[in-house]
C-alpha cells in the first residue's frame, strides 16, 4: 500500500507532486520521494518520514523540472530504510526512475535471472528495485539511440510477461515522458486526468482520484488491467494495452480501508461502496439477532463511520461520536510493532464517557486484522461506564496474508484465522461479535460497478487471482512478515547506521 504519482505539465511540477503525495499520505507514511527532470538532469530527493518532513524549502527550490514523478511507502517486508525510499533509478539506458506500488510475487527469481543474465546489482530487498531493472532491461535489448513511443509499449509487454503479481508504477524517461502502467489483473489502483492551460494540455497520474481532483486536474479514468499509458515531456498522451489476457481484478480490500472514501477506483465511489457495506451488516444483524438490544451505535474513527451512519439509521438504532481521535498520529494498521500499535490506540482516541455509561454499545470497525487495536478499544468503552460492549466489522474475517503490497501480517499473527466468531469474540473482549458476510461484501461493492466480475478476496478466502502462489511462498512471506522479522530488520538497521556514524 503505496501511492504513486507522476506530472507532466508546462510549468515547475515540485509543488504539484508534494501536494498530491500529502493527499495520498494515507497510504504511506515511512519515507516519501520525489525525482524531477530539467534541461537534460535529474533532481531527487527522498528520505523517510512524512511528506512534510521530507521536503524542506531548500528542496523544493532544487526540485526543478516540469515533469516529475513522486512516492509515499510503507514496508510490506522490507526494513524502514532510506535505502528503500522510493523513486529508485538506474542510468542505464537512458536513464529511469520509478515508483510502484504493490507486490511482485516471483521477485526472488527475478533477481536471479538480472544477475545472471545481465550482471545487474540490486542494492535493496524491495521488488520494487526489481521493477525498475525488468523494465530497464528490456528497453535496453532494444539497442536504440533515440526510443519511440511504441518501444516503451513493447517494454512494458514483456514486463507482463515476465512479472507476477500486483502492481501500478509511474516511470520517467529521461528526456523523454512519463509512463504509468498496471498489473494485467488490476490488483493495484491508478488513474489519470489532465487539465488545459494557456501552454496547452497537463496530465496527472496517481495512485487514488482524489489526488487529481485535489489538484484541480480532471479526471480521464483509470488506466486498465494491462494498460500502459505515456505521457510525453511536450504532453502527448498515449495508451496501449500491454498484456495479452487483461482482466479486472482490484483488490477489495481497497475499498473496505486503504483508500479515501472520496475517491472513486474502478469508477465505484469508495463512500458510497461503504455506506452499503452499512447497510448489509445491519440487515445481517436483524436476520441474526432480530431481539437485539442495541442502545447506541459508535464508529471507530475514521473508516468505521461511513458504515456505521447508514447501519444505525437501519437497526433505528441512536448513532453517535463516542471517540474523538488526535489526528497527530499515524494510523496503527502500518505501524511496525504489536508494543507500538498497542501503545498508540489509546494516544489516538479518548472517550466521550457520556455516551458510553450505562448503555449497551456498538462498536463499527472497517475490519478486524491482528485484534490488538479492537481490544484496547472494546476495553476503553468498558471503562467509560459500557454496560455491553459489542463488535461489528464492516469486512469479514481476515485469514490469510495479502501478497500484492498490502502488510497484512503473518498467519499466526491474524486473529481470525483458525477462530470462529464466538472466539475471535472471547480474545477481543466483546459481548457478541458480528462479520460482514463475504458475499454482501462483494455485492455492496460491485453495485458501483457491475462489469466488474472478479475481485481479489486473498485476505479473506485464501484464493489469490493470479494463480501462483504456493505453500513454500505463503511461508516465506511470513518469515519476511512477522513482527519479530521486522524488529530484527530495524536492529541491524540501526547497527549500520551507529557503524556509519563512528567512521
Amino acid at each position: 500500500m503505496c501511492g504513486i504519482i507522476g506530472v507532466v505539465a508546462k510549468q515547475f511540477v515540485n509543488q504539484t507532486i508534494y501536494d498530491g503525495l500529502t493527499v495520498l499520505q494515507h497510504r504511506g507514511q515511512d519515507a516519501a520521494g520525489m525525482v524531477t527532470y530539467h534541461e537534460g538532469r535529474l533532481y531527487l530527493r527522498k528520505n523517510t518520514g512524512m511528506v512534510r518532513d521530507v521536503f524542506h524549502t531548500r528542496h523544493m527550490l532544487n526540485l526543478k523540472g516540469n515533469m516529475g514523478i513522486g512516492h509515499v511507502r510503507y514496508p510490506t517486508a522490507g526494513c524502514s530504510s532510506s535505502a528503500e525510499a522510493q523513486p529508485f533509478y538506474v542510468n542505464s539506458p537512458y536513464g529511469i526512475t520509478l515508483a510502484h506500488n504493490g507486490n511482485l510475487t516471483n521477485s526472488e527469481e527475478l533477481k536471479e535471472d538480472l544477475f545472471r543474465d545481465d550482471l545487474r546489482h540490486l542494492n535493496t530487498d524491495s521488488d520494487s528495485e526489481v521493477l525498475l531493472n525488468v523494465l530497464a532491461r528490456e528497453l535496453q535489448r532494444l539497442g536504440k539511440l533515440r526510443l519511440e513511443v511504441n518501444d516503451v509499449f513493447d517494454a512494458v509487454s514483456k514486463v507482463h510477461q515476465r512479472c507476477r503479481g500486483g502492481y501500478a508504477a509511474v516511470a520517467m524517461i529521461t528526456g523523454f515522458g512519463i509512463l504509468g502502467f498496471r498489473d494485467p489483473n488490476g490488483i493495484r489502483p491508478i488513474a489519470f486526468g489532465e487539465r488545459t492551460t494557456d501552454k496547452g494540455k497537463e496530465y496527472l497520474i496517481a495512485s487514488e482520484s482524489v489526488a487529481i481532483e485535489a489538484l484541480d486536474y480532471n479526471l480521464i479514468r483509470d488506466i486498465e488491467p494491462g494498460e500502459a499509458i505515456f505521457i510525453t515531456k511536450d504532453g502527448q498522451l498515449h495508451t496501449r494495452q500491454c498484456a495479452e489476457h487483461p482482466k479486472y481484478s482490484p483488490c477489495i480490500f481497497e475499498y473496505v480501508y486503504l483508500a479515501r472514501p472520496d475517491s472513486i477506483i474502478d469508477n465505484i465511489a469508495v463512500y458510497k461502496a461503504r455506506l452499503r457495506m452499512g447497510e448489509k451488516l445491519a440487515e445481517k444483524i436483524l436476520r441474526t439477532r432480530p431481539d437485539h438490544d442495541i442502545n447506541v451505535v459508535i464508529p471507530i474513527p475514521d473508516t468505521g463511520r461511513t458504515a456505521a451512519i447508514p447501519l444505525a439509521r437501519k437497526l433505528n438504532v441512536k448513532y453517535r461520536e463516542g471517540f474523538i481521535k488526535n489526528r497527530y498520529i499515524p494510523r496503527t494498521f502500518i505501524m511496525p510493532g504489536q508494543a507500538v500499535r498497542k501503545r498508540s490506540v489509546r494516544q489516538k482516541l479518548n472517550a466521550i464517557g457520556l455516551e458510553f455509561k450505562g448503555k449497551n454499545v456498538l462498536l463499527v470497525d472497517d475490519s478486524i486484522v491482528r485484534g490488538n487495536t479492537s481490544s484496547e478499544i472494546i476495553q476503553m468503552a468498558r471503562d467509560a461506564g459500557a454496560r455491553k460492549v459489542y463488535f461489528a466489522s464492516a469486512a469479514p474475517p481476515v485469514c490469510y496474508p495479502n501478497v500484492y503490497g498490502i502488510d497484512m501480517p503473518s498467519v499466526n499473527e491474524l486473529i481470525a484465522h483458525n477462530k470462529t466468531e464466538e472466539e475471535v469474540a472471547r480474545v477481543i473482549g466483546a459481548d457478541w461479535l458480528i462479520y460482514q458476510d463475504l458475499d454482501q461484501l462483494v455485492a455492496a461493492v460491485r453495485k458501483g460497478n457491475p462489469k466488474i466480475k472478479e475481485f481479489d478476496l486473498s485476505c479473506f478466502n485464501g484464493k489469490y487471482v493470479t494463480g501462483d502462489i504456493s505453500e513454500d511462498y505463503l511461508h516465506h512471506i511470513e518469515e519476511m512478515r512477522n513482527d519479530n522479522a521486522k524488529l530484527e530488520r530495524e536492529e541491524n538497521e540501526e547497527n549500520l547506521i551507529d557503524l556509519s556514524n563512528s567512521i
